[in-house]
């Protein structure tokens, strides 16, 4: 019997042998990510099982919630590693950048301290996900003239923009890169956000991609099956993410 379900593949089945995982919250106990070096283990040997080699950790630094500063984030990041080290865990390269809440505390760290970087000088941002910043376009501008590149993650989940795409590509302009999250092409944020990651994935507007995993049930989500046609459209951004290894 002739069947019209087409068979779904894996995200993670597909990452390339390069690929760098930019985003992630695997250093214990510094944000809402992994809580333990139990967590942080488990969930890197399920990456491991996916053939990811280079993992980015993006702890969250956003005022009044996650302070943390770039000493606290290295301290975290030399304990992760010595006691990956230590159970002869060398699968994984493992550094650490930060996910940078654009609020006023960004505004002054800007002005007064050096910003953990992906690799040379871009800078992971995120927004607010219930309206963007009154003076988002000057932190970009001041971003730029203090020498960083704005990378700004899962535009896809700021449902303020799903209804005027004309302001994405005004992102765009304003020297903004896109990094999307994997879990936004599984409906693990809805259907609207997948179908917004999708469109900005057909219009050519994603620069990388990262998994955003923080536990567990974001890697389950990550193993169910996908339309080929969207694994079409995120194989290239994929493969972009070599870049961050290079």
């Amino acid at each position: 019997m002739f069947s019209f379900l087409q068979k779904k593949t894996a995200l993670t089945s597909i990452f390339p042998s390069d690929f760098v995982d930019i985003h992630s919250h695997f250093l214990p106990n510094i944000d809402d990510g992994s809580k333990s070096l139990d967590e942080s283990v488990a969930l890197l040997r399920r990456m491991q099982g996916y053939g990811i080699k280079h993992i980015i950790c993006t702890p969250h630094v956003m005022e009044s919630v996650w302070e943390n500063s770039s000493e606290t984030i290295q301290q975290k990041l030399d304990v992760l590693n010595t006691h990956l080290k230590s159970i002869n865990f060398t699968a994984i390269s493992i550094s650490a950048a930060a996910e940078y809440m654009l609020d006023a505390n960004f505004d002054r760290l800007l002005k007064t301290e050096k910003l953990r970087p992906l690799k040379d000088n871009y800078i992971l941002v995120e927004l607010s996900f219930l309206n963007a910043p009154v003076n988002l376009y000057e932190t970009l501008f001041n971003m730029q003239i203090a020498g960083y590149k704005p990378v700004l993650a899962h535009p896809e989940r700021y449902s303020y923009y799903h209804n005027n795409f004309s302001d994405y590509k005004k992102l765009k302009d304003a020297g903004c890169l896109f990094q999307l999250n994997l879990l936004s092409l599984t409906n693990y944020y809805g259907p609207e956000v997948a179908i917004a990651a999708q469109e900005l994935l057909k219009r050519g507007l994603i620069d990388f991609a990262g998994t955003d995993t923080h536990k567990h049930h974001h890697l389950d989500f990550l193993e169910k099956g996908i339309d080929k046609k969207v694994l079409k459209l995120i194989e290239p951004v994929l493969k972009a993410n070599a870049f961050f290894g290079k």
